[in-house]
Parts: structure tokens; C-alpha cells; sequence
């Protein structure tokens, strides 16, 4: 009797679901994901590839890992693993192309292997890096983007201490090359000149080649003054694709008719998120053909000559779609509310289309979407099943001028109603972004950790946002730090008011422009935040014009005036104008070698507030970083930092700093 009973309880027990655990910051930034994936002609056969970030402490300093797998079915095949980096798969019939920097190649060169595997070959190679390239459909000419050879004279004067740089004169343009593969000597041609060449791919039907090209090298021309153009193998001008603002991705359908542009709507739009359709055999004639859109088209494939799918994302979720050329009309594929899709892979004339999506419960994957029916094709973190998972939603609230806002709340871990929790208010950087509820686990804001510690989190999509259309995403122009940030505390005010948070206990962070919010929160608005973690953050926004690569763009879509137009406006909406009102803890932290923000902005509000010595203040700086955090140790340890922060202010009640040092000798 006690053996069959002790029987019966085994197995109930081996029944049961192994308990949740918590999830660890480092399990956090090293997560899995599918970073790309690529459709072959025949719409069955798929490649992928996958990201491995580096292991913390044990792997030196650099770069994540890619593995490439093909999938058929339910069959997945690994091609390249280990500790590999390339990139751009494609196929081109029964072969895969990648980019990649393998053996003896002092560049990175174009590489082929067969879909039934062997050994990869080399197809070019180049004087300098390739960075990106198209095949033509006959798969005789290669088309790639690089620069010419580098000056010799140049790396000879620097030995001798000649190291003079002219600021923003010196460009090194990329330029679209050319290369017949079936002459005797493969030998790239140049056939773009005094442009930078920011795309190139070929038009289906012609020898032409499409390129978006910008008239200098330099970050603000690629933003805002880019066009796409057609142009023939020998680099002659055919005809341009009249545009004006910001451009994103082109395709031609697959008869070279039809032209697909994501594009702003006009120069003053902060996103390129409309979707325009030229017709090449009307004089490249231009169609707006989503007019009423409350969204943002993220990607486009064609499937066939006369059907374009796209991808949109409107408010926190995303949808899949199918528009007609005959009728310009659109039915879904895949509504909102399913995954938050980040990009679509069509093949023309199959039915089936790749979509890369992720969700609250998991990072990037691959997903098949066959007749309005998802199938999920790779699981690459199996072991966030056994993860608890803290409860995520989308809310709506109303800021004081009556405007509907939306946002998404992470609720704790252990969540009980009536109890009030602190909160991490994470703003996104932009303001031309938005936050989807899916996967919002990042090294700056580790979703699940913080929850399992007690926190609740907030990610708002305030006013100046993208995903609810061109007007919307215009709200917060010409308003530094006005509206639009009062919309983060009115947030925060909701929030207390559903008694989810408790008023006293209240962090604020975000990188770039988020990091300007959590600036302007620890001083301007310093009553309503108790502790804030500043990342590449704007304080002064008069040197802020003067020293970062986005000058045009920022009076353009941004703040639609000049610092001389009116000094004392953008001084009153700089922090360091409110440094005195300061009395939120505050750690600032940012990559030496941010271009975009430059570090400067950091170390006049560090300076400031260490000056007048009121509140707590700390300083870090990332060197080899940049405008966020690439490499995983920099990532964990500004996570280690961000959340010793929050709890030392706002959970143990800390009035000084806690201690600088976080212990990674110990993991060694």
C-alpha cells in the first residue's frame, strides 16, 4: 500500500511544471535572438540568422557571435556556427550570399555556398570593405557599396606626426561598384562618383541599377537629404524619385512597374513611416497610398506585380497587410494584438511570408505566416520557459490638456492589488520612437529583473511619439522639454492614481532623448522624481546644436528654430539652467565616443551639480562606446549600475551614492 502510494506521488510529481525562477541581469543582456532572415524563390526554403552575444567575464572584449541556419519545414539545417561574424544573407536561386570577413581577408568580402552546404567561396573581394550589395536576377552581375583605396600617403605622413584632421571637409565617399562574374578578370568598375552612396540594388527587367545617394558623407545629409534614383550600368542618371525629408527602405515589384517607398511626408516629418508607390511607366508618377494611416509603416515585400505587403506599427502593436495596385486597397494578414512584427520577407508569386516578431514573453524569433495562420519556426532561448513572467499591458491616460496618451505598465512580479510599488519610468530616446508591447527587456531596461526586485515599470509614448501618425508624431515640435515632458508626469500622476505606485518612490531613465527627460526630471521637474539615471543625455541644448552630427535634423524635425533665434528659450529648456532646483540623485553615464550626443553634455550637468554640491551625483564614462552601449560587459555593467541606483534611492532610502565599485573582479 505505501508503495503504490509513494508511486502515485512520484508521479504527480514528475507531473507538475518545474517551478519559475528569476531571470539574472546577465541572463538579461545575453539573450538569444534572430536578427534577419531571408525567403527563397520557391517560398519554402528559409535562412536565418542568429545572434549569440558574448559570454560576460569569460569571453574578451568585442562583438556578438552569428550562426546561419537554413529551415525547410520543420528541418533546420546549421551552415556557419561558432564564434563567426558576418552578414546580409540572400539567396539567389539554389545558393546563399553573405558578407563576411573570413581567413587571410584583410576586407570584408561577398561569399556564396550551396543550400545543400560545402565549403564557402569567395566571389569579391575589394580594395576596401564591402558594405552591402545586390545580385542581378541572371546572377551575372554583382552590384556592392564601398569606398575607393585608402591613401597610402596618408597612414606614411600620420608615422611622421602629420595627424591635422579638417572638421566635416574631409569626406570618403561610398560609391556603387560593379562586377561582371562571367569575364576572365573579375575587376569592380566605379560607377558613382561625389556621392555617398547609401543603398544600391538592381531593377528587375533592366540594366539599371537603383541607388539613394546623399551629397556628402556626413550623418545629417544621409538623414535629411537623400534621394533614390535610377541609374544605368555605366553610372549614367535615368530618372529620380521625387522625395523631399526622410527615406527608408526601397523596393521595385517584381516586374521593375512599380517603385515602394517608405518616406517622410514631407520635410518637417520626424520619421520616415508613410508608404508612397511610383509608377515607372507614368513619368515616376507618386502615390500616397496609405493617406489616413494613424501609424507607421516599418517595412514592405512585393509577392506579386500588383500586391505589396506591408508591415505598420500603430500604437503599441503592429499589423501585416496586402494592398492591390489595381484598387489601392488593403486586407490584413495579421492583425494587432497577435506579435509585434519587426520585419517582412516575401518571395513574388509564393504565398507564404517570414516575419520576424517578438513578444512579452520572448526576444526576436522567426515566424511563418501561411494563410493568416502563424507558425513559430525557432525557439532561441528554450530556457525562458522556466522564467516568471511579470504581467505587461498596454494603458491609455489623459494628459492635462486633455490629449489620449498611451503607455505600457509592467506590473511586480509579485503584484498584490492595494499595494503601492516604486516605479522606473524608462522614456524612450527619439522623440521620433515608440515602445510596442512586446519584448522590452534591454541591458537600460531589464524588465523582468527589476519586477522579481519589486519595481514596477512604465514606458511611455508621449506626445512627439511615432505609430499614430505624421500629426501626432509632430506635437511635440518647437517645444523642448514643454508638453511633451509634462506628459511623462501626468504618466507617473495616473499611475499613483490607480494605486499601483507610490508617489515618493519614483525613478526616471532613458538614453538620448529619454536621457534629456531623465536630465529635465531630476531638475526641472526634480519634486516628482526621486532618483534618475541619465544615459547619452542632453543638458545644454545651445551646445548640444554646436556639437553633434545632426544639427539639420534637429532644426528640421525637431525643434523647427535656430539657438541664435531665441538664446534665452533654449537656455531656460536646457537642466543645466534648473541645475539649482536640483534634488534628484542622479547618475549619468556615457560612451566616450558619442558622436550624436556628445560627452560634454554629460560633463556640464556632472559639473554643474557637483558645483553646487546639493544632491548626489556620479559620472560614468564608456570608453570605445558610442551612442549606446555595443559591447556585452559595457551593457552588464551599466545595467549592475542602473539597478543599484533605483533600489539605493528608492527602495533602502540612500541619501549619499552608493559605493562606485561594482564587484566583476569577483566573477573573474
Amino acid at each position: 500500500m505505501l508503495r503504490r502510494l509513494s508511486l502515485v506521488l512520484l508521479t504527480a510529481t514528475l507531473a507538475l511544471p518545474a517551478m519559475a525562477r528569476d531571470i539574472s541581469l546577465t541572463e538579461t543582456i545575453t539573450v538569444r535572438s534572430v536578427n534577419s532572415a531571408v525567403l527563397a524563390a520557391d517560398g519554402q526554403l528559409a535562412a536565418y540568422t542568429q545572434v549569440t552575444p558574448r559570454t560576460p567575464y569569460k569571453d574578451d572584449d568585442g562583438g556578438s557571435y552569428q550562426a546561419l541556419y537554413t529551415v525547410l519545414g520543420d528541418t533546420k539545417v546549421p551552415f556557419i556556427t561558432g564564434k563567426e561574424s558576418f552578414s546580409q544573407v540572400s539567396f539567389h536561386g539554389q545558393t546563399l550570399y553573405f558578407l563576411a570577413k573570413r581567413g587571410d581577408d584583410k576586407h570584408t568580402s561577398l561569399y556564396r555556398m550551396a543550400t545543400t552546404g560545402g565549403e564557402a567561396q569567395k566571389v569579391v573581394s575589394h580594395v576596401n570593405n564591402i558594405y552591402s550589395y545586390s545580385i542581378s536576377a541572371d546572377g551575372r552581375y554583382v552590384a556592392f557599396r564601398a569606398q575607393t583605396k585608402a591613401d597610402e600617403n596618408k597612414s606614411k605622413l600620420a608615422k611622421k606626426g602629420f595627424r591635422a584632421e579638417i572638421y566635416e571637409e574631409q569626406h570618403v565617399f561610398t560609391h556603387a561598384w560593379l562586377v561582371d562574374t562571367q569575364v576572365d578578370t573579375v575587376e569592380p568598375v566605379q560607377v558613382t562618383d561625389n556621392q555617398q552612396v547609401l543603398s544600391v540594388a538592381f531593377r528587375p527587367g533592366s540594366e539599371q541599377l537603383l541607388v539613394r545617394t546623399a551629397p556628402t558623407a556626413l550623418v545629417d545629409d544621409n538623414y535629411m537629404s537623400s534621394q533614390y534614383q535610377l541609374i544605368d550600368y555605366a553610372g549614367k542618371p535615368v530618372s529620380t524619385f521625387a522625395s523631399e525629408g526622410k527615406l527608408g527602405k526601397a523596393e521595385f515589384s517584381p516586374d521593375g512597374r512599380y517603385l515602394a517607398v517608405i518616406a517622410a511626408a514631407d520635410y518637417n516629418d520626424p520619421a520616415s513611416g508613410r508608404l508612397y508607390v511610383y509608377d515607372t511607366s507614368k513619368n515616376n508618377e507618386r502615390k500616397d497610398v496609405l493617406p489616413d494611416y494613424q501609424g507607421h509603416v516599418q517595412d514592405i515585400a512585393w509577392r506579386k506585380n500588383d500586391e505589396l505587403i506591408w508591415l505598420g506599427h500603430r500604437g503599441t502593436q503592429s499589423e501585416v497587410q496586402a494592398l492591390t495596385m489595381q484598387w489601392f486597397e488593403s486586407r490584413t494578414l495579421l492583425e494587432p494584438g497577435k506579435l509585434i512584427a519587426v520585419d517582412i520577407e516575401a518571395a513574388p508569386g509564393q504565398n507564404d511570408i517570414l516575419v520576424r516578431a517578438h513578444s512579452a514573453e520572448h526576444p526576436t524569433e522567426l515566424f511563418r505566416l501561411s494563410n493568416q495562420q502563424l507558425q513559430r519556426v525557432t525557439d532561441s532561448n528554450p530556457w525562458l520557459a522556466d522564467i516568471t513572467q511579470p504581467r505587461q499591458e498596454t494603458i491609455t491616460y489623459k494628459a492635462r490638456d486633455g490629449l489620449e496618451l498611451e503607455g505600457i505598465v509592467v506590473y511586480p512580479t509579485d503584484y498584490k492589488k492595494g499595494t503601492k510599488y516604486p516605479l522606473i519610468m524608462v522614456v524612450h530616446g527619439g522623440p521620433e520612437a515608440h515602445y510596442s508591447d512586446g519584448w522590452l527587456d534591454r541591458y537600460g531596461s531589464p524588465v523582468k529583473y527589476a519586477a522579481q526586485q519589486g519595481f514596477a515599470l512604465f514606458f511611455p509614448n508621449y506626445r512627439g511619439s511615432t505609430g499614430r501618425g505624421v500629426e501626432f508624431s509632430k506635437l511635440g515640435q518647437n517645444d523642448y522639454a514643454g508638453k511633451e515632458f509634462d506628459d511623462l508626469v501626468d504618466g507617473k500622476n495616473h499611475l499613483v492614481e490607480m494605486g499601483l505606485v507610490d508617489a515618493k518612490k519614483v525613478g526616471i531613465t532613458g538614453g538620448s532623448y529619454g536621457g534629456f527627460a531623465s536630465a529635465w526630471g531630476a531638475t526641472a521637474q526634480t519634486e516628482h522624481f526621486a532618483a534618475s539615471v541619465m544615459f547619452v543625455g542632453i543638458s545644454d541644448n545651445i551646445s548640444k546644436f554646436g556639437t553633434t552630427d545632426i544639427a539639420k535634423e534637429m532644426h528640421a524635425v525637431h525643434a523647427r528654430s535656430y539657438p541664435w533665434e531665441k538664446w534665452q528659450w533654449y537656455l531656460e529648456r536646457s537642466p543645466i539652467y534648473h541645475a539649482e532646483k536640483a534634488r534628484t540623485p542622479i547618475l549619468i553615464m556615457h560612451g566616450k565616443e558619442d558622436t550624436r550626443v556628445h560627452p560634454s553634455q554629460s560633463m556640464e550637468l556632472y559639473r554643474y551639480l557637483k558645483t553646487h554640491g546639493k544632491v548626489p551625483v556620479r559620472l560614468v564614462l564608456y570608453p570605445g562606446e558610442g551612442h549606446g552601449n555595443r559591447r556585452v560587459a559595457a551593457q552588464l555593467d551599466y545595467s549592475m549600475r542602473l539597478m543599484r541606483w533605483m533600489q539605493h534611492f528608492l527602495v533602502d532610502g540612500g541619501k549619499e551614492a552608493p559605493a562606485h565599485e561594482l564587484p566583476h573582479a569577483d566573477n573573474l
